[in-house]
Parts: C-alpha cells; sequence; structure tokens
C-alpha cells in the first residue's frame, strides 16, 4: 500500500484532470520503460511533470530501485528524493527484520507456524538487498485453526487488531500514527496482515490457492514458500487482484521480473502442474504478459502460449490493450467497473456489477473503516459519500480517484 499519511496542503492551483492525466500516464511508462530497458537518455520532461514522477514513483513503490538503477541522474530535487527514499526504505528494513525475528520466536514459543509472505520472502530469497524494495507491512500466512494463536501472539508484541476482511486481518501498533508525507518513510507504522487463506477477488468470486502456499512439513515458526513455484504463483495471483482493480504497482511486475530470473525449467514445470486447479491459471496471463511486455525476455515465450490456453479470449484482448498506467493508480479517474472483464461468465459479469450498484454491508463496513483510518480517504469528500451520490457523481462529472490525488497533492507540496 502507498505510504501516504498525514495531511497535505493543497498547493495553490490543481491543474486539470486532462493535464493530471497526461503527465501521469508519461511518466509511468517513461519509468517503466527505464526500469526494464535503462537507457542513456535523461527525459524530457517539464518541471510539473518531473514534480508527477516523484508522485508515480512513489505510488508505484520504486523509488528506491531508481536510485541505482537509472542511469541518468535527472534534476537535482528528483535525485534528492529518490536518494531520501532509498535511505528510509534501508532504515525501515532494519526494523522490519527486528520484527520478523520477534516474530519467529513468538510463533515458536506459541507452536503455530507461519509463512512469511511477499516481500519477507523476497528478501529472504536474496532477491533484493536492503532498501531495495520498500515494504509496507509484513504479510503472514496461518492455518485457521492456529489464526487466534497467531492474533494472542501479536498483541503480545503490542499489535491491535484495527480491521478485518475477507482476505485478512489487520494488526497495527497500539501507539497507532499517521504515515508521514510522500512514499517511505522511517518512521512509519509496520502492519501486520495475518491471512487464513491466499485468496483474491477475480472480479468478484474467490479464486484461493492457500493450499500451495501452505509448506508441506511445517515446524513452529516462520516457514518459507514450499517452492519457487509456489512463491511465483502467489505473485502473480496478487497482481492479477490489483490488476482487475487498477491498483497494480510497478514494483509488482519487477517483483515477478526479478523471481523469473532465479527459475529454472525444473520451476516452471513445478509451475504450470497448478493447471491442476479448478479453472486452471486462468488469472496468470494478464500479469505475465505485462511483466514480459516491460521486462522483456523475462517470461519464457512458450510458458506465455500455455496459460493463454486457460485464460478466456475477451480477457486476452482486453490485457493485450491495457498498459501499466491504466491498471495501476496512474489511472486517474474512478470507473465504475473495474475489472469487468476478469469475469468469466454472463453470471459472473452480472454479479460483479450488482455488487459495484449495490455494496454488501461488509463492504460498506470496510469502506468506512478506511475513511476513518487512511488519511488520503479522510481528506477527500468523495470517501463520505453515500452509494447513491457517489453513483450521482460518477454520472455527472467523473470524479477523480482519492488515493492518487493524495500522492499528487504530496509531491506538489514537497516541490514548493
Amino acid at each position: 500500500m502507498v505510504s501516504l499519511g498525514k495531511k497535505i496542503p493543497r498547493p495553490p492551483t490543481t491543474p486539470r484532470p486532462s493535464t493530471l492525466q497526461a503527465a501521469l500516464r508519461k511518466t509511468t511508462e517513461g519509468l517503466a520503460n527505464e526500469l526494464g530497458s535503462p537507457t542513456q537518455r535523461v527525459p524530457d520532461w517539464s518541471d510539473f511533470e518531473w514534480t508527477v514522477a516523484r508522485a508515480v514513483a512513489a505510488m508505484h513503490g520504486v523509488s528506491p530501485l531508481l536510485s541505482h538503477t537509472l542511469r541518468w541522474r535527472g534534476p537535482a530535487g528528483w535525485v534528492r528524493f529518490l536518494e531520501k527514499q532509498r535511505s528510509h526504505t534501508q532504515l525501515r528494513h532494519g526494523r522490519i527484520e527486528a520484527l520478523m525475528r520477534l516474530i519467529d520466536h513468538g510463533a515458536r514459543e506459541s507452536e503455530f507456524a507461519t509463512v512469511a509472505l511477499k516481500g519477507a520472502a523476497l528478501h529472504a530469497l536474496g532477491v533484493y538487498r536492503a532498501g531495495d524494495r520498500p515494504m509496507a507491512d509484513i504479510d503472514l500466512l496461518v492455518r485457521p485453526e492456529q489464526a487466534q494463536r497467531a492474533a494472542t501472539m501479536l498483541e503480545r508484541l503490542g499489535y491491535t487488531e484495527s480491521s478485518s476482511s475477507w482476505q485478512e486481518r489487520v494488526f497495527t501498533p497500539v501507539d497507532h500514527r499517521d504515515p508521514d508525507g510522500l512514499g517511505e518513510h522511517a518512521g512509519n507504522d509496520i502492519k501486520i496482515e495475518l491471512h487464513e487463506r491466499i485468496c483474491e477477488q477475480l472480479p468478484w468470486r474467490l479464486t484461493d490457492i492457500s493450499e500451495l502456499v501452505h509448506p508441506i512439513k511445517p515446524r513452529p515458526g516462520c516457514n518459507d514458500y514450499p517452492s519457487k513455484a509456489s512463491l511465483m504463483t502467489h505473485l502473480l495471483l496478487h497482481a492479477a487482484g490489483c490488476m482487475a482493480f487498477q491498483s497494480l504497482r510497478l514494483l509488482h511486475l519487477h517483483d515477478l521480473y526479478r523471481v523469473s530470473a532465479t527459475m529454472g525449467r525444473d520451476d516452471w514445470r513445478q509451475f504450470l502442474e497448478s493447471r491442476r486447479l479448478p479453472g486452471k491459471l486462468w488469472w496468470s496471463f494478464p500479469p505475465l504478459e505485462l511483466t514480459s511486455r516491460y521486462f522483456p525476455s523475462a517470461i519464457p515465450a512458450e510458458l506465455l502460449e500455455v496459460v493463454a490456453e486457460d485464460c478466456p479470449l475477451w480477457l486476452q484482448l482486453a490485457s493485450r490493450r491495457r498498459s501499466l498506467c491504466d491498471v495501476s493508480l496512474s489511472h486517474l479517474r474512478v470507473d465504475a467497473f473495474p475489472g469487468i472483464e476478469w469475469s468469466r461468465s454472463v453470471g459472473e459479469l452480472v454479479g460483479y456489477a450488482a455488487s459495484r450498484l449495490r455494496p454488501s454491508d461488509a463492504h460498506l463496513a470496510l469502506r468506512e473503516h478506511v475513511e476513518s483510518n487512511e488519511a488520503w480517504a479522510r481528506q477527500n469528500p468523495w470517501s463520505r459519500l453515500s452509494q447513491g451520490r457517489r453513483i450521482l457523481r460518477w454520472v455527472t462529472s467523473r470524479p477523480t480517484r482519492p488515493a492518487t490525488m493524495h500522492a499528487i497533492r504530496a509531491a506538489l507540496a514537497q516541490s514548493q
């Protein structure tokens, strides 16, 4: 999640949405291409576009990576921003490692097994060095019957459960504070997300791969993924869920690129064995195809051909047309039915559309929690509108996304 916390002063004038979207697209695609295929050419961007590029780098979680992979420097303010972000990420990584040791010790004492997911696993595998990859939180997977034991252990570490959803239970420090400014900050809270299953809504029904991620012979404490194929499968499903709801980050594609570089033929063969799951790997083609577009040669061509066989034709066509900007927070406008192309039947399409028009009580409760606890939501009137007023507002004005505008305003305020 993007670290956007304390109230950001509104700049004297906010550019028109069309101007913002053009700058977001230009800088997002430019930075993505530079991360995947670095050049020696400094982008010919205006001062405003360089400012928007800060917001883009923060939203996409790649500021630390850009600080040492770009082959050009850019304006002095841009360079200082990237270097500062890397420094904060490195300091924060030390705090996360210390907390992971406490969690491992606490899990062994309480005699339950957990899997440290995503960012923690990538660092343990050596895919990233300290300071390369930001982590907004620590993700842990436990068996449902051990979830309460894990929650009690987290409470002993000074955490309290702040929210829960179909996907996870979120624990925050008892002395919670809002994130500081734009992007990463060493002092920001480290949240812990406790998962009892690994699943995503695509776009309405759940796709569950939990049994692929649980270790075969778990031991008390923190466990690794069963295999690289298991890690890749989880990263792909997470990326697919983010694509469906326009929250994909360039960092997600970079994770896929880095892990794929460590995988051999046997690893990919094991990955394809997951086609035995219900629905096979139909959801894996869009993130794999997008990764191969920005990171050429990262994904074996024959693998793309195989997983494309499982993917519905309309989703294939939509995925090939969409860029990173279209499926991320760089997409400025609120869409009524984001990810509707992920529906696999007319019934799913109708059910998803109905859920968007009339959200469930659980969804409304989660929305209320976000509005109360996330600064980007508290500071935007859209977050407080009823569903009826949201629909009316969308029909008459196509509003901008609160989290995206918060990042842009933070970058504009920072550049003043």
